[in-house]
């Protein structure tokens, strides 16, 4: 930045011309002329697009050895910098391959990754629910704290709201699918519907 200045409440900065780490150091006059001398030699033998090659093969060979490749350190059989370039004009079809790339995932995951906080204390809110379906997870929430003061952080609304999402959805799929006894299935209705002031036949009182 070259200088900053204020004019009111606009601020006016000015910056240098846009360069390169080495186009700076060579324009510093605190470096020596023996230092600059070695980077222009430095900078005369790169080659940007051998570098952009061994970029792109080092990136490969970290995306395979991200996966679990058995030949990940093979290098890949190419046919020279000219090939590299050709290739260049349509690798965009297939994507740039990087190392951050994440494995395919085999399916849904089915395991808890933590303890669930709220395993003890599931069966009475299951049962505030039985009581008032239409509750919300966060006035259950606030209602654990007020019971049990110190134990609930707020971080932990997150993990109430997707377990009493699940159970809806599992109460409704036992509406529809009818997966438990008849009269088990009658009983739950019952008490879902009469909490939420429904009738069964669909009709609101």
């Amino acid at each position: 930045m070259i200088s900053k200045t204020r004019e009111g409440a606009k601020v006016i900065k000015k910056y240098h011309p846009p360069a390169t780490p080495c186009e700076r150091l060579l324009e510093r006059k605190d470096v020596s002329d023996e230092c600059k001398e070695q980077l222009r030699r430095t900078l005369a033998g790169l080659d940007p697009v051998r570098l952009l090659s061994e970029i792109r093969e080092v990136q490969r060979v970290l995306a395979q050895v991200e996966v679990g490749s058995v030949n990940a350190g093979t290098p890949r059989s190419t046919s020279g910098l000219n090939g590299f370039v050709a290739s260049l004009s349509t690798a965009w079809r297939d994507g740039e391959v990087r190392p951050t790339h994440r494995k395919r995932t085999s399916g849904l995951r089915t395991w808890r990754t933590r303890a669930d906080p709220f395993e003890a204390v599931w069966p009475e809110v299951q049962q505030w629910l039985n009581e008032q379906p239409d509750a919300n997870a966060k006035d259950l929430f606030l209602r654990l704290q007020e019971t049990m003061p110190g134990i609930f952080p707020p971080g932990q609304l997150r993990t109430l709201q997707r377990r009493v999402k699940q159970w809806r959805s599992e109460i409704a799929r036992r509406l529809v699918l009818g997966l438990e006894s008849e009269a088990e299935a009658e009983m739950e209705r019952e008490e879902c519907c009469v909490g939420a002031g429904i009738h069964l036949d669909g009709v609101f009182p």
